[in-house]
């Protein structure tokens, strides 16, 4: 069991997110922890909880792990929409064979196959990267193969989305103005961070977020020197991806995007599912 998991994070935890807005509440519950693969068990699960928004009132409970997931694989369609360019198709290349990443190809596949043109895949291994592109069973319009040695220094949008308790490449092998978006830990060399820090431009989807949960490698770079990234990063110019509009998608260099997952989107997923099951199932209430 020590050899399976040595190179991830444990990632035990019971947490909840929650979020209000105009009409309903919100609560997110997530269950996790790398050995229940060992167990034939997803790593993670997420119950959410929507309420109505007056009386607190509970209107139904659903399994949000589906919803969760795609949730975060559309950053790779807003990052991508935002900063990658347009003048060719784009060579990705994704980190990452769990829930997440195939969300990632589900989500771009819908919404950019054709500005995509080699799609990487890199796993723990070439058979486990082969065995999730052969798993996927959606409508998938990306030309998919497992990843080369040359993949990372050739690719215009990297996606990591991984497990990982440590930087997944070992150097700054990043052509000098890709694209990337981190949604997993810590996946990123210092060495990239630095140029990025230096030369680039850095987003999170929200910064004091990103801060708080102190999981990911642009908020560990910084608590590991007694610093914050919510109180230090908008004095180096890091921005929210909210923020964020046509000039950044200009900027020259090295982009990097980090996203947490924000519990608002997951509220206004859970609120278009139940609101889509209510119009679909109206006839048979009346």
């Amino acid at each position: 069991m020590k050899i399976a998991l040595t190179d991830e994070r444990l990632g035990w935890k019971l947490s909840c997110l929650y979020s209000v807005n105009e009409r309903y509440g919100g609560v997110k519950i997530i269950g996790a922890n790398a050995f229940n693969r060992q167990l034939g068990l997803p790593r993670s699960t997420s119950t959410i909880v929507l309420l109505e928004k007056k009386t607190l009132r509970v209107l139904t409970v659903m399994d949000g792990t589906g919803i969760s997931a795609r949730r975060t694989g559309t950053y790779a369609t807003m990052v991508l929409d935002a900063f990658c360019r347009r003048d060719k198709p784009l060579s990705v290349l994704l980190f990452g064979t769990g829930p997440t990443a195939r969300a990632v190809v589900e989500c771009l596949s819908f919404r950019y196959a054709d500005r995509i043109g080699k799609f990487s895949i890199q796993g723990r291994s070439i058979d486990r990267a082969s065995q999730f592109i052969d798993a996927i069973d959606f409508p998938n319009s990306l030309s998919l193969q497992p990843a080369e040695k040359k993949s990372l220094a050739e690719s215009d949008f990297i996606i990591t989305a991984t497990n990982a308790r440590a930087p997944i490449f070992d150097r700054d092998e990043l052509a000098r103005d890709a694209v990337s978006l981190h949604l997993g830990g810590d996946e990123v060399p210092e060495s990239y961070l630095r140029r990025v820090l230096r030369t680039g431009l850095v987003v999170c989807d929200d910064l004091r977020t990103v801060s708080h949960r102190n999981s990911q490698s642009i908020a560990l770079h910084f608590s590991r020197r007694g610093l914050s990234l919510a109180e230090v990063g908008p004095l180096l110019g890091l921005q929210d991806l909210t923020t964020t509009g046509a000039t950044a998608a200009r900027h020259e260099g090295p982009i990097c995007v980090t996203c947490v997952g924000l519990p608002m989107l997951d509220l206004y997923a859970a609120q278009a599912t139940y609101e889509k099951y209510r119009r679909l199932t109206a006839s048979d209430r009346r």
